[in-house]
């Protein structure tokens, strides 16, 4: 699969997220999470339709494909060890850890990630 970008990976993370429970997630959740327009995720969601990582049927809830789900579950595990990282350990306020591990899980290698989070469970400190 083609990388994807930054913009598509939190596309997939928000849909991922707000799924959790079984469902699908709307466009309307999906812009609030992100902070966009219907506009955009209708688009966004009809490009990763596209790639084969969405099912994205009108006026149904959006899906993830098995694809969808393993991508977004690596970017939001990602996400929640770098949280961690910079929270617990560091001394980060939460919110901008939150922010910096937006950012940051985006980049960094599945090694250097790997091997965080080694180091959480080495002492003792459970992702969350």
């Amino acid at each position: 699969m083609a990388k994807l970008t930054f913009s598509m990976e939190n596309y997939l993370e928000a849909v991922y997220e707000l799924s959790a429970g079984g469902g699908g997630a709307r466009v309307s959740d999906i812009a609030t999470r992100i902070g966009v327009s219907k506009a955009s995720v209708n688009s966004a969601m009809n490009l990763l339709h596209q790639r084969g990582l969405v099912e994205n049927e009108k006026y149904r809830e959006i899906r993830l494909t098995e694809a969808g789900r393993q991508a977004a579950r690596l970017t939001a595990e990602k996400h929640h060890i770098l949280q961690t990282l910079l929270s617990r350990v560091m001394g980060v306020e939460e919110q901008q850890a939150s922010a910096d591990a937006c950012a940051m899980e985006h980049v960094i290698s599945d090694e250097s990630t790997g091997k965080i989070l080694a180091f959480l469970e080495k002492n003792g400190i459970e992702v969350e």
